[in-house]
């Protein structure tokens, strides 16, 4: 059997320094079939096409010269190599955390989002995202913008689907020199399925929750000739959930066909298609209180209870859309066994709506047009993006000996634009006549009349950046290995203010290294300890953000891009061949970011420190029973600030404990059993630390029954015990409600 293997490459170079204290994680998720490739390297970009020899390796080999690569195929929760280094690394030797969910482990939790897949992995949290994309915080580090497929930036603001993967790695701690900008806690990649030849199989997926949402899925794999192979993977999806008024549907199908031209030379052609439609819901604002009365550090607010699924915004009004087309090309060849190259060439084009109604204040007693009655004020907007990215990336591999000391060797680049398109209408009230208004609190929110006639951003953005990078990876005898790199990236943006007539323009050259360290004690032992770093340029995430100085405004245009520093030690242990230790620690600096003061638009130039620990167990604890377990302690504080009371403010969205367990047991080949349980402690809304998020404890559980080889049915059940929490929070007035005991049936058939 001949395997045709997208493999994702990732941007993350490799640091050279080494600091004092260290820190690392290395939460290592892995799980599925493995796969040995001989010339897969992986690259930057969607997906690293290879083709595989005749046979699937069984179990994972530990030779560097060999990329591994984990398909779709089900061997469990454990995956044993990354796109980290783009050399097919395992990442017991890899010197950094990586936690890695796999198709099956997808599967059994009958996860849909990348929100989902956080809940059950250490030392990350989800945010709300204004109820209309992904946003995440990794170390202590809030973005919108560092996901990828297949090792190729994918950074416009929207909800990821699942469809079409066959794993999702969540790489930690700075990651510049492989990714390049940003990823300053980490990054997320999304590993997409791959066409296998000489076979001809497919499956049929159809899902339905308590709610009324569902989903239909597939995904054919043919064989078209004997070095040539297509894959169609296909979503359709409606949304619904308990909050009033809330619905939408996804439609997403992602084509892809692999040739093997000749032995030294393979290609691949992806085309993906997302369409997404759904309603917006930023959720509910802080407790009420008296008038005169305020949350304050010292006497924080909660989220406002009663409301739980109550919309604080319009029905119509508040939705989103979303189309995305993503067109791939990459294209492999052997110059021999010991020189790879490969390249990558990504054209995306998304367009984006985003409207929205929602609240800003609640309070008791205030005056809303009569009498003193409890009270919500409420604000909107409309905004739209317009994006094109075009990026190509290209990797040399070179894997040999200089006398007894043996080289991974990577040479790379990468080179793109990215141009974007903002525009924003504020909301008009007609009976305030501004842009907020103050309504009687009712369930249902009551609507008065407005329109979005005020034009309040309209920007465009031209961004060009040029990387080289270059990595070597030495082995020094049995027991030590070092991983040493560095990135150049050139960025230079362009911003045109039109609504202010004003032009601006930045260019940064920046230097990211990495620097590893590993000591082996025995083969299936590693020790390292990590110094990584990268930067965010003052475009920030989305290219719209320059700003010239005006009066006593710092303005960010010309300001140093943020800087990332991360020292990492940490330990890998695979007790088995399909079970995994991973612990690190950690201390993660962020400096020069520019926070807001006042409403006048006033400035300072900050930053912040997060430390900590994280540990996780993934695999087969026996032939039956599956296993994926973390914990990870956060202490994120903010630094050059004035303090409150002689303590250090919070990083908001950070909770300083998180734990989670995942764990499914096969009765026979035809039941099994699922549990889950994560909890959450305690956070910040925000950075003033006036509003705190409660802790919560949720369980899930799934039954499955196998009925033969080609039909089985599970059911998920999510909130087992319905525990009234509060998963995400985007800012004091703006967090989401957890959705009470719900239950998922799912139905497969194989062919």
């Amino acid at each position: 059997m001949r395997t045709i293997l997208i493999s994702a490459s990732i941007d993350i170079e490799n640091d050279s320094h080494t600091k004092d204290f260290a820190n690392m994680i290395s939460s290592r998720f892995r799980g599925t079939k493995i796969f040995s490739v001989a010339s897969v390297m992986a690259l930057v970009v969607q997906a690293n096409t290879a083709f595989a020899a005749d046979e699937a390796l069984d179990e994972a080999s530990y030779d560097d010269q060999n990329e591994i690569i984990v398909t779709g195929e089900k061997d469990g929760y454990l995956a044993i190599s990354s796109a980290g280094l783009k050399t097919g690394t395992p990442l017991l030797d890899t010197p950094q955390t990586v936690s890695t969910v796999t198709r099956e482990q997808l599967d059994d939790q009958a996860l849909q989002d990348i929100g989902d897949i956080l809940r059950y992995t250490p030392g990350t949290s989800i945010g709300q995202g204004e109820g209309n994309r992904d946003q995440i915080t990794i170390r202590g580090q809030n973005t919108t913008a560092d996901f990828f497929v297949d090792g190729i930036r994918d950074d416009v603001q929207y909800f990821r689907p699942l469809y079409n993967l066959e794993r999702v790695e969540i790489h930690k701690g700075p990651n510049a020199m492989i990714f390049g900008r940003g990823g300053g806690g980490g990054i997320i990649n999304r590993v997409t399925k791959s066409p296998i030849s000489g076979e001809t199989f497919g499956s049929t997926t159809a899902s339905v929750d308590s709610f009324g949402a569902f989903y239909l899925s597939g995904d054919v794999n043919a064989a078209i000739a004997d070095n040539a192979a297509f894959r169609i993977n296909g979503l359709y999806e409606e949304f619904n959930n308990h909050r009033d008024f809330f619905d939408g549907r996804r439609i997403a199908i992602n084509p892809t066909i692999g040739a093997e031209l000749s032995d030294q030379s393979r290609i691949l052609l992806s085309y993906e298609y997302v369409d997404d439609d759904r309603s917006v819901d930023r959720g509910n604002p802080a407790e009420l209180r008296a008038v005169g009365d305020a949350c304050s550090f010292d006497s924080p607010c909660g989220p406002l209870r009663g409301f739980r699924d109550t919309l604080f915004g319009f029905d119509g009004v508040n939705k989103t859309t979303l189309q995305a087309h993503i067109l791939k090309l990459r294209v492999e060849h052997d110059f021999s066994d010991n020189l790879k190259f490969n390249a990558t060439t990504v054209y995306a084009d998304y367009d984006k709506l985003y409207r929205n109604v929602y609240p800003v204040d609640a309070i008791l007693g205030v005056p809303a047009g009569g009498p003193l009655v409890d009270s919500i004020t409420l604000d909107g907007y409309n905004d739209t993006t317009d994006r094109e990215n075009f990026i190509t990336q290209g990797n040399l591999l070179w894997t040999g000996e200089t006398g007894s000391i043996g080289h991974t060797l990577l040479l790379g680049y990468e080179i793109g634009q990215q141009q974007s398109a903002n525009a924003r209408q504020d909301i008009l009230f007609a009976d305030s006549n501004d842009d907020q208004i103050t309504i009687p609190l009712t369930d249902p929110i009551a609507q008065p009349a407005f329109s979005f006639p005020a034009s309040t951003r309209n920007r465009v953005s031209d961004l060009k950046f040029v990387s080289l990078y270059l990595q070597d990876q030495i082995s020094i005898g049995d027991h030590f290995e070092i991983v040493g790199g560095v990135r150049f990236d050139s960025f230079d943006i362009d911003v045109n203010d039109i609504q202010n007539n004003v032009r601006l323009s930045r260019t940064d050259d920046k230097f990211s290294p990495r620097l590893g360290l590993i000591y082996k004690p025995q083969e299936n032992i590693s020790i390292y300890t990590s110094y990584s770093k990268s930067f965010l340029p003052r475009s920030g995430d989305q290219f719209l953000t320059l700003t010239p100085t005006v009066g006593d405004v710092l303005g960010t245009v010309d300001l140093e891009p943020e800087s990332f520093e991360n020292y990492e030690i940490g330990a890998k242990w695979d007790i088995t061949p399909s079970l995994s230790l991973t612990t690190a620690l950690f201390r993660l600096d962020r400096d020069n970011q520019a926070t807001l003061l006042d409403n006048q638009g006033n400035t300072t130039l900050s930053g912040s420190r997060t430390e900590g620990f994280e540990i996780q167990l993934a695999g087969r604890l026996t032939e039956k029973l599956q296993v994926n377990a973390g914990y990870s302690y956060l202490d994120g504080k903010q630094r050059n600030q004035d303090t409150v009371d002689g303590q250090d403010l919070r990083l908001f969205q950070v909770p300083e404990h998180m734990a989670s367990l995942w764990t499914k047991y096969d009765f026979n080949n035809q039941l099994a059993v699922g549990l889950g349980v994560t909890h959450q402690s305690s956070q910040f809304a925000t950075n003033d630390n006036t509003v705190r998020v409660p802790s919560f404890t949720r369980v899930d559980a799934a039954l499955y029954y196998t009925v033969n080889e080609q039909f089985k049915i599970q059911l998920n059940v999510e909130n087992l015990f319905d525990e009234t929490y509060f998963p995400s929070v985007h800012n004091n007035d703006n967090i989401t409600t957890g959705e009470p005991i719900n239950g998922r049936l799912t139905a497969t058939f194989s062919f």
